[in-house]
């Protein structure tokens, strides 16, 4: 039977793992065991930790990664790689080179012959003014083109060591905090879609980096993934049925 599989939030690239190798091949090793079922496969975001395409130029590494992509995808495999606020600057390298499709935002499509609502998680429910404002920016043409100009050389450390300040300088409990009010906000606005488009069976999201499936009226749910940092979490639909699962298989 084919499936569809859900992930996000690998951060592929993050100073902050130790091992970076074998953090990749770890996402490989999934990938690689799902390639004789999957029959779409969706990427919620981040599974980058920084990514900026220039026209002509790609940033290094990543190979391991994208070779396994590229292999999925001559094999008939469906992808859509949804961009998070780490690798927002996909733009059509990826489209181009592997056959996948990138999308941009909250999107409702049919996956299985099932309505699906599907985002990285930080477009939908309330979010502080100032990430609205960052997130504008990020997404904006003009700041993209004015980002563009400056040499990488500048770019990538300012980058990766915002990313990395944003994940060491809270506290666990801090961080535990945020994504329970996070998944709050989330749940609440499936809730208020659901009520207005009940022809949405199944809400996913990443960016929160707590796997936790919840039960919305009817037979809905919602899925958020967890992460590829410390969890290893995915989900997959087989047509019928929504799961969360770890990544040696077991319920989460």
């Amino acid at each position: 039977m084919k499936k569809a599989y859900f992930l996000s939030d690998a951060h592929l690239g993050a100073h902050y793992i130790d091992n970076a190798r074998e953090h990749e091949k770890r996402v490989v090793d999934f990938l690689d065991s799902i390639k004789n079922d999957a029959a779409e496969l969706f990427l919620l975001g981040d599974i980058l930790d920084y990514w900026y395409e220039y026209k002509n130029v790609v940033p290094r590494g990543h190979v391991r990664f994208l070779g396994k992509l590229a292999q999925l995808a001559d094999a008939g495999v469906k992808i859509y790689w949804f961009t998070g606020n780490h690798d927002v600057w996909l733009f059509d390298y990826l489209s181009q080179e592997i056959g996948l499709k990138v999308l941009r935002g909250n999107t409702v499509m049919e996956v299985m012959g099932t309505k699906f609502l599907l985002s990285h998680g930080d477009d939908v429910g309330y979010q502080k003014p100032m990430y609205r404002f960052t997130r504008w920016c990020f997404y904006n043409p003009v700041c993209q083109w004015l980002y563009a100009g400056v040499h990488p050389r500048w770019t990538f450390p300012i980058a990766t060591s915002w990313s990395q300040h944003n994940r060491v300088t809270r506290s666990k409990e801090e961080e535990d905090k945020i994504k329970e009010v996070c998944c709050g906000r989330l749940e609440k606005f499936c809730r208020e879609h659901s009520s207005k488009h009940p022809e949405v069976k199944h809400y996913v999201f990443g960016h929160v980096h707590l796997a936790r499936q919840v039960a919305l009226e009817g037979d809905r749910t919602m899925t958020v993934l967890g992460d590829w940092i410390e969890q290893f979490t995915y989900a997959v639909f087989n047509g019928e049925h929504m799961q969360l699962l770890s990544q040696d298989g077991g319920n989460v």
